[in-house]
């Protein structure tokens, strides 16, 4: 007879369907979590999520509504002792590839050694047509009181590198693929802005298009190196991209 007050109540067949309703639900809540997040790939160690646009992915302590948020419940619903930590972040407006770890110390190995353990690219559309194939920006990085990021004229403050290649010109943008060599704050945003052509959507560095209503730049590829092995990740590319 199972020792439980409920069975006392429910009776003890009874109960073990009381038990087996409530495992299923929490398989349903979990496929509902699955939905809604785009999760890319998962095992013991990590959790790798495509980030939607808009989506803070961690809180800024005003919105609770972050992507880590979704993140935690989900591995909860799993096992409530179940772990996540964030390993790297994502603007808030930017799409793609966001990776978690499971286990502290794969988080601490994975942020001590990011810039040489990763190949991050991203897909960007600006405004404007850039007359170069393809080029690298290096620039010196400071931020101001506001939070806005800007390109320092006497090499003070964080080194920003970021490499580009032209994939297609319309008429008034061009599609670039960006992979970028350090990690720092709004590089690609500040770095393209400061040539005279910023990514559409992005006003806060002076874009002056918004036709996809979201700031035009999607981190679509990572390849991790993790305990010897390499994996690549892609994130799927967004729909109001493919206007494009």
């Amino acid at each position: 007879m199972i020792n439980n007050p409920l069975t006392k109540k429910l009776g003890g067949g009874v109960y073990l369907l009381h038990l087996l309703n409530k495992k299923r639900m929490c398989y349903n809540e979990l496929e509902v979590f699955m939905k809604k997040l785009d999760i890319i790939y998962e095992d013991k160690e990590i959790l790798v999520v495509n980030k939607p646009a808009k989506l803070l992915t961690i809180s800024d302590g005003v919105h609770e509504n972050t992507l880590y948020s979704m993140v935690r419940e989900y591995v909860k619903k799993k096992h409530k002792s179940n772990k996540i930590f964030i390993v790297h972040r994502l603007d808030k407006d930017t799409s793609g590839v966001v990776v978690f770890a499971k286990i502290e110390k794969v988080k601490k190995e994975l942020q001590m050694n990011w810039n040489e353990c990763t190949k991050r690219e991203y897909l960007g559309i600006l405004e404007g047509i850039l007359k170069e194939d393809k080029g690298v920006i290096k620039n010196y990085l400071l931020e101001d009181s506001t939070h806005k990021v800007y390109v320092s004229k006497n090499k003070k403050g964080e080194y920003a590198e970021t490499y580009y290649e032209v994939l297609k010109r319309t008429k008034k943008n061009t599609i670039v693929k960006i992979e970028i060599k350090t990690g720092k704050k709004h590089q690609i945003r500040v770095g393209f802005a400061n040539l005279g052509y910023p990514i559409i959507g992005d006003k806060k560095y002076g874009s002056k298009e918004n036709p996809i209503k979201r700031v035009g730049l999607h981190a679509s590829k990572l390849i991790l190196e993790l305990n010897g092995e390499k994996k690549e990740f892609q994130a799927t590319t967004p729909k109001e991209f493919s206007n494009f």
